[in-house]
């Protein structure tokens, strides 16, 4: 049934054949390229897309002059209030002066001299990160989920005399574990006087953002402009057990991979007129050359206000045409979707049917958001993010297929997906707009070029179109921070980055994720998950004899299958009056209360994360064995065997947690 039979609406264009998007290099290693760039088939990388633009400091400044002084930092004084803007000449001028004031304040120019940032996004953030490049300085973001002593810790190793910090709450967080060289704190709002007087008996100095501005326009320190093989920031990764390691990566990775993006996108690339609104991270690199590279057009950034609750409020005064996003907040939508349709059997067929009508146009390369579907059933959804979005990337975790198909639908734009690491400056490969098959993350970017290699203790084989995602680029970063040992253990001696990830090339030349070669895995929101290292904590629970935790990139949080102690629960059992054989004790709610409280209680004082802390838990009677093949012959868990005994139990309690 189609009620638009009379308005035609051109599909979109796709640049390549897909059903061949990537290009295979001569050789046994089978190693694939993008399609976007001509060279790439000669092993070469694409670097920058102009000449006279090879560095951050460039780009901003570029970004100036095809803006024409437009509007360059958005942001809301507080809620129902308009969007603020300052213009690019401004924004340039005051980061200068910022970068100018950090001189004065004693810093050196140079490679040498680490800027921490500590904050949430904001127009004081892209102009610390600016104010250091015209210095060739370094910049470190610092952020919530690291913790207080892995934030000491990288303050230590990186030597910052300085940071850039938010507010008070930031400031405390810092003196709490302050480094014998943290020297100053530069606050972007105002700071209590008991937080100025507990920095001075730590030998802080607590200086006012606009005070440092002023004093570097005072002095107009000259600049010293970075080379594109300069370091310009250090992004330090929450990934793995123990302290975070810094993501060393230079000026060009960052260029190289926003300019590969945009060629990739073509007609639908960034503009001097799109407007995109900045939630996700700064910290993170996705967010970064998002915004970097909308810097570069000459486009514009509306900041949030802060509180991801108010999200909605923002994206309704601001009207973005752009939006880098994560899995959650389309599950979000979905979700919120499904619940809005879960009462009425009208509301449902009416929703059902808009979403095959408009999936029939996507597979025919129709994106659109004018038509009658569109305002019947899907337009509360599109004008819920501001009503003008025309460009979606999304990355930092998998995105399950009916989730992708619907946002398509209902927000009526363009979404590619992407896949990347930190230490490939965010992106290594993106789907081609046209594609509408989800669940892969399309070819190589044009900066790279990837190769998937044996992990026979898995059963993955190259010759088979499956391994480890190894990448080789001008995105590849240049080594961890003072871990030489850690950087040779995911850099070879040709230069190949081994991510960790495992993954499959489908007949069409795209990439799609399949594994995780160690025991890693992300959640929905982007947070890495160590299971062995949350199990060591639960098993010290006097009522566990046996855990196995379990995540999965489409969910937000982590369950568990739990063998309980047989003896210490029957014990507990006894004393309080409940009765029946171990299985029926597994069965009992009050047992598995008694057990996922105190597992709780442990994962407390480890100092465990509340996304680490698992949600629910499944009680086992039987132990994980060698005999029942759950276990090796070295007592070691079998971690895919015992996912796959499993499966039913843990789709079940995902499904309650919903």
């Amino acid at each position: 049934m189609c009620f638009d039979w009379c308005v035609r609406v051109a599909p979109i264009r796709s640049p390549i054949n897909l059903s061949e998007q990537s290009d295979s290099l001569k050789g046994p290693e089978m190693v694939r390229v993008s399609k976007f760039y001509k060279d790439a088939k000669n092993g070469r990388y694409l670097r920058y897309l102009h000449d006279d633009t090879r560095t951050l400091y460039d780009t901003f400044r570029r970004g100036v002059k095809e803006s024409n002084n437009g509007h360059c930092l958005g942001w809301r004084e507080g809620p129902n209030k308009p969007y603020m803007w300052q213009t690019y000449n401004e924004t340039l001028l005051r980061a200068k002066n910022f970068g100018s004031g950090l001189i004065c304040q004693g810093l050196v120019p140079g490679q040498n001299t680490f800027v921490g940032i500590y904050s949430q996004n904001c127009p004081e953030w892209v102009m610390t990160e600016q104010a250091a490049y015209c210095y060739s300085m370094v910049i470190v973001p610092l952020y919530d989920t690291l913790g207080a002593n892995a934030c000491a810790f990288i303050v230590n190793q990186t030597e910052m005399s300085v940071v850039v910090c938010e507010d008070d709450k930031k400031a405390n967080l810092l003196l709490d574990q302050s480094p014998r060289c943290l020297r100053k704190l530069i606050t972007i709002k105002e700071v209590s006087p008991s937080t100025h007087q507990r920095a001075r008996s730590r030998g802080v100095e607590i200086l006012k953002f606009s005070d440092v501005e002023i004093q570097g326009a005072q002095k107009d320190h000259p600049c010293l402009p970075p080379k594109p093989d300069n370091v310009c920031t250090i992004c330090y990764t929450s990934g793995t057990t123990g302290m975070p390691k810094g993501v060393m990566l230079t000026h060009e990775n960052v260029v190289a991979s926003m300019c590969s993006v945009i060629m990739q996108l073509g007609e639908h690339r960034p503009m001097k007129n799109d407007i995109m609104i900045s939630f996700l991270p700064l910290a993170h690199m996705l967010e970064r050359c998002c915004e970097n590279a909308l810097y570069m057009v000459g486009g514009a950034v509306g900041f949030y206000s802060g509180d991801i609750r108010r999200l909605g409020d923002d994206l309704v005064a601001l009207k973005p045409t752009m939006m880098p996003a994560v899995p959650r907040l389309l599950n979000r939508l979905y979700d919120r979707a499904q619940a809005e349709i879960s009462n009425s059997k009208l509301k449902k067929l009416m929703f059902n049917m808009a979403l095959s009508a408009k999936e029939s146009e996507l597979k025919r390369g129709i994106v659109r958001s004018d038509s009658l579907w569109d305002k019947l059933v899907f337009r509360k959804v599109r004008e819920g993010m501001g009503g003008r979005i025309r460009i979606m990337v999304v990355g930092s975790a998998p995105l399950a297929g009916n989730v992708l198909t619907f946002a398509r639908c209902a927000l009526g734009c363009l979404i590619v997906e992407g896949y990347g690491q930190t230490e490939c400056t965010a992106p290594v490969t993106l789907t081609v707009q046209g594609d509408h098959v989800p669940e892969h993350v399309g070819p190589p970017v044009a900066c790279c070029k990837v190769k998937l290699v044996d992990v026979p203790e898995m059963e993955y084989y190259a010759s088979q179109g499956q391994g480890e995602v190894c990448v080789q680029g001008a995105n590849v970063f240049k080594g961890y921070f003072k871990e030489p040992e850690k950087t040779r253990e995911v850099i070879d001696q040709d230069g190949w980055h081994h991510t960790g990830d495992v993954g499959k090339w489908l007949q069409n030349g795209t990439l799609k994720i399949i594994d995780r070669r160690k025991h890693i895995f992300k959640l929905s929101q982007g947070e890495y998950i160590v299971p062995e290292k949350i199990e060591n904590i639960y098993i010290r629970s006097q009522y566990v004899e046996q855990v196995f935790v379990h995540g999965e990139s489409l969910k937000s949080c982590v369950v568990a299958i739990v063998v309980p102690d047989v003896d210490v629960v029957k014990c507990w059992a006894l004393e309080n009056g409940i009765k029946g054989t171990f299985t029926e004790l597994c069965e009992d709610s009050r047992v598995k209360k008694i057990i996922l409280d105190d597992m709780l209680q442990w994962g407390r004082t480890a100092g465990l994360k509340t996304f680490e802390q698992v949600k629910d838990i499944y009680l086992h009677p039987d132990p994980f064995s060698v005999q029942n093949g759950l276990l090796t012959p070295t007592m070691k868990a079998k971690r895919p065997e015992i996912r796959s005994y499993f499966k039913p139990q843990i789709e079940d309690m995902y499904n309650q947690l919903e």
